[in-house]
């Protein structure tokens, strides 16, 4: 028994030292082990997603151009994927962790994600993506920082603070999609966590006693980044720290114009940073507050999300009424004025020491438009589906690219219609047959009864415009084309539109979905398929050696066999790990 551990040590570090000796940039490991557990946020116990025991999960942190390795163990009884959006995955859309590209990793199996944050900074969360996970956990935040050379466009925070919020439903993630596979909506939520708590009890008529809540500690004079993921279903929020100004820094991984703000509201799967002084005096503590947003407040009074922000020199508890949320519920055109005052900070270095403003992307010919709308769900074959030009995707049995490779048949279609057409809504496997290094315009039509947010994988993109009605060319005129905010997720109005630039330089298959995770799960999404069609092996990625197999490429996939040698690499998984964060800091050599 020793003699075959201290062998297979051997192997594993000899492969190690072929495996990394020669990488440039240093590697940074983690190991999630995605579990359920049992937990009571709202007061009532129920069974929530954890990883490493934690809900939220633990903080992935990293610095620009490091290689990123996460081991993730399935311990649920479900098949399972994580993505990590606005992680860009260049030219490896194989890491990104969702059907199209990915087959899912079985219950009891393990997959290792191996990605690179190449010339990224910026906060992000990563999160599970199949079957409504996400409403019951499997969430946590993610942190690029910059590199020690390249300065941040302000003075350095005196430190971090990671807020998550989201609204919450009592129902697991398994009673949520029942109820959705049986034509139901999800209706109300039972509240909103922060960081995975329930509210502080402001008000004993609206809140039960014993509920645990969340308390961030700061100290007078100092200036914290506040970094705040939306990780929520569906409900857009408004975030607010009673007496203290919000200074907006960055948002998903773009440093922005720096304006004050006394509440910002903060849509599903949207991640900003804002500078906090501690300038108040500290006579009491102070309400951190996360409620609904355009919706009946009267009705959605208890779905609010209440955390402290205690000074350590603070008198007492806080007391009192909440601070308010905007008053412009019924007035949405003033509520558009805060999405549209969000600029790029076009003199700020950011994973690079070159100003990002020198993209002139203003100047460049849109080579294709997209008009993408959204309708509210309807019944497809019997089903509720929700749809974008009128097709709900379906998801694939084999994932795309992996079907490309194996020049699997029929997997998909190369269909999708770049506007809406006049024909009965269907089902089906649609795709954005996209250009490679193409410069598109997409609108994102919002003719759904509810505020959307939408996603890319694999890019940023310009935020160019948005308004309320229906986007006809004339709108073009009103664009912004100087310094308009680069993201990965943004908010579309319901009765509204928002057009977005993208430039297609990252070949692979990227999925482009509505973030509110009742129309995702029904359909409403697609996927971008950008080949390079003089592909010579230098421009994309190839799979992975420990890549998946499914659907129709099932009989390729080997089993995962927990033996006895699998325990011993558990063992000694602490070692092996020791020894790989010693080379990548250099502590060893070759």
């Amino acid at each position: 028994m020793a003699f075959l551990k201290l062998s297979l040590f051997i192997l594993i570090t000899v492969a190690l030292f072929s495996s990394f000796c020669f990488a440039g940039d240093p590697y940074v490991f983690y190991d999630f082990g995605v579990s359920y557990i049992a937990a009571s946020p709202l007061g009532v116990p129920q069974q929530v997603i954890a990883i490493n025991g934690k809900f939220p999960g633990p903080v992935l942190n990293a610095t620009t151009n490091n290689n990123v390795v996460v081991n993730v163990r399935n311990e649920l009884d479900e098949d399972l994927l994580m993505t990590w959006p606005g992680i860009q995955m260049r030219r490896n859309s194989w890491q990104d962790g969702v059907l199209g590209t990915n087959c899912p990793i079985p219950s009891k199996w393990n997959w290792t994600y191996q990605f690179q944050v190449k010339d990224q900074i910026g906060s992000f969360f990563y999160f599970p993506t199949l079957n409504l996970q996400r409403a019951s956990g499997g969430f946590g935040p993610v942190i690029i920082n910059n590199r020690k050379d390249i300065p941040i466009p302000f003075a350095q925070p005196d430190g971090d603070i990671v807020i998550v919020i989201g609204d919450w439903y009592i129902r697991n993630h398994t009673a949520l999609r029942t109820a959705l596979d049986s034509g139901k909506d999800l209706g109300m939520p039972d509240g909103v966590l922060i960081n995975g708590k329930g509210p502080y009890r402001y008000n004993t008529t609206l809140v039960p006693d014993g509920i645990e809540y969340e308390t961030i500690n700061a100290d007078p004079g100092k200036t914290y980044r506040v970094r705040v993921h939306n990780v929520g279903t569906s409900t857009s929020l408004n975030f607010r720290i009673q007496s203290h100004n919000l200074l907006l820094v960055e948002t998903e991984g773009f440093y922005t114009v720096q304006q004050n703000y006394t509440s910002f509201d903060i849509h599903v799967g949207q991640s900003y940073s804002f500078l906090v002084t501690m300038d108040q005096n500290a006579s009491s503590d102070y309400y951190i507050v996360a409620s609904a947003r355009f919706v009946n407040e009267s009705v959605w009074q208890r779905v609010t999300g209440v955390a402290i922000l205690h000074y350590s020199n603070s008198k007492g508890p806080v007391s009192g009424p909440l601070p308010e949320a905007p008053s412009d519920i019924y007035n949405q055109w003033a509520a558009m004025t805060q999405p549209r005052s969000i600029r790029q900070n076009t003199t700020a270095s950011g994973a690079r020491p070159n100003p990002q403003g020198s993209f002139h992307y203003g100047s460049i010919n849109v080579s294709d438009t997209y008009v993408l709308r959204s309708l509210p769900p309807m019944t497809i074959d019997g089903k509720l589906r929700a749809t974008l030009n009128g097709i709900s995707f379906v998801k694939p049995d084999t994932p795309i690219r992996l079907a490309d490779v194996h020049k699997v048949k029929g997997a998909y279609k190369l269909d999708f219609p770049n506007k809406p057409l006049t024909r009965p809504p269907r089902m089906d496997r649609s795709v954005l047959n996209a250009t490679y290094k193409g410069f598109i315009e997409v609108i994102l039509q919002n003719n759904d009864t509810k505020m959307q947010s939408f996603h890319m994988d694999g890019y940023s993109f310009f935020v160019v415009g948005m308004d309320f009605g229906i986007w006809t060319e004339s709108n073009r005129n009103n664009y912004n084309k100087w310094d308009a905010i680069s993201r990965c997720t943004t908010e579309v109005y319901p009765g509204g539109w928002t057009a977005i630039l993208i430039s297609l330089d990252n070949v692979g298959v990227w999925n482009l979905r509505v973030e509110n995770l009742d129309r995702w799960y029904l359909g409403q999404e697609t996927y971008m398929r950008i080949v390079n069609p003089e592909e010579n092996g230098d421009t994309e990625m190839g799979p992975p050696d420990n890549v998946l197999y499914c659907g129709a490429l099932q009989s390729l996939q080997k089993p995962q066999h927990h033996s006895a040698a699998t325990s011993l690499l558990k063992g000694i998984s602490k070692l092996v790990l020791t020894l790989l964060m010693a080379l990548s800091s250099g502590i060893l050599f070759c």
